[in-house]
């Protein structure tokens, strides 16, 4: 009996912190705070849940704060935890890349991080 109040004890943590879990960046492409040599054609934003796109925007900029990206930020039709935004052709420089985010379970994460492009 013991065992079993025990499993439902744990079952139940786990399902309280599941609920209360926002979708945090989990990684991107090109990195945080990296320097690549060629010029991504877009950028990849993977989030640790699924993401609304509907209520989800993703902004990089230049150096003098000019948006670079295209505005058609797409969730991945084979994983809604990836975020794609198309970006204009990049020159040298450092660009900031600024999101915001609403997950599936409703949750508001936002945050920003820069990477350089130095060919």
């Amino acid at each position: 009996m013991k065992s079993r109040n025990f499993l439902v004890a744990v079952l139940a943590a786990c399902f309280c912190l599941a609920a209360g879990a926002h979708a945090f960046l989990d990684k991107a492409d090109p990195k945080v705070g990296s320097t690549v040599k060629v010029a991504p054609p877009e950028l990849r934003l993977w989030f640790t849940e699924g993401v609304e796109p509907a209520f989800s925007s993703v902004q990089v900029l230049d150096a003098q704060g000019k948006r670079v990206d295209t505005a058609a930020v797409q969730v991945d039709p084979k994983d809604r935890k990836l975020l794609h935004v198309p970006l204009t052709k990049l020159g040298a420089g450092a660009y900031l890349a600024v999101w915001r985010i609403v997950s599936v379970d409703t949750h508001v994460s936002e945050g920003r991080f820069a990477f350089h492009v130095a060919p």
